[in-house]
């Protein structure tokens, strides 16, 4: 059962089951493009789910049958100066930094186009599922700019250097299936079947130990670029730092007594 939150005017968010928040950019007459408002209203959104003790994953879709996010706001953009430019690029940074970073996974759930801004807020999340029609692609080139929300450092780590320059020079689109191969969607499913793909895959997450996913996810996002030597060292310290945890205990202690897990 979805229970509306806060009222925005360019997003919905919804607590749709236990733990589970989904939030829809909701703006399907630009193919929900991006603009400084809905930047904005995103982050507040962000700030209301981690304000919920009980959040455990956060699902991103776009509104509508063709789009995920078809890109920044044009319109909006081409009346920013430079010196404007370089700031709106900064609050989108800030934004899918955020994301990233955030103690809960992420999921986007894309539908049809993610080019520009929406491949780099689906890069964004922790991992991508696909409908079947979805497109991915930064196609800053043909505007004449560079990507402004990380897609050239982002699609880099995911894809490869080589195969990361192809897509940025070219402007070129992925398919859905496409994208699964070269390692940037993890699943791709039949339109009508993506958001309770999702969906099933959250409640899943959400049945697990908030504390340890927590600190699996500093582990990724941290450990990734460092040395091997340093990013074990870090992992043990978080293991260890995990025996703390009274989920440690519960988790352990329903493994010995072959029960399932009540975790808080």
């Amino acid at each position: 059962m979805s229970e509306e939150t806060k009222t925005y005017d360019n997003i919905l968010l919804e607590a749709v089951r236990d733990g589970v928040y989904l939030l829809t950019i909701n703006r399907p007459k630009v193919l929900n493009a991006l603009n400084a408002a809905t930047l904005e209203e995103m982050n507040d959104a962000v700030s209301e789910v981690i304000s919920d003790p009980g959040a455990r994953v956060l699902l991103i879709r776009g509104s509508g049958e063709k789009a995920f996010v078809a890109g920044a706001d044009i319109e909006h953009m081409s009346h920013l100066s430079p010196i404007e430019g370089k700031a709106f690029a900064e609050h989108g940074m800030h934004l899918f930094r955020r994301l990233e970073t955030l103690e809960i996974p992420v999921v986007a759930l894309v539908n049809g186009y993610a080019l520009g801004g929406g491949c780099e807020l689906a890069m964004s999340c922790d991992f991508i599922l696909a409908a079947e029609n979805a497109k991915f692609g930064q196609p800053e080139v043909n505007l004449g700019v560079t990507p402004g929300f990380g897609g050239s450092q982002r699609l880099t780590r995911l894809v490869g250097r080589a195969m990361a320059m192809e897509l940025l020079v070219t402007g070129r689109n992925m398919s859905a299936d496409e994208a699964m191969r070269r390692g940037l969607v993890n699943h791709v499913y039949p339109q009508p079947e993506l958001l309770d793909e999702g969906l099933k895959l959250a409640s899943m997450i959400a049945g697990k130990s908030r504390s340890a996913i927590q600190l699996t996810k500093q582990l990724v996002q941290r450990g990734q670029d460092l040395d091997l030597d340093n990013a074990c060292v870090m992992e043990s310290d978080l293991f260890g730092l995990s025996f703390s945890t009274p989920d440690r205990i519960e988790g352990m202690a329903a493994f010995l007594e072959n029960r399932k897990p009540k975790f808080a």
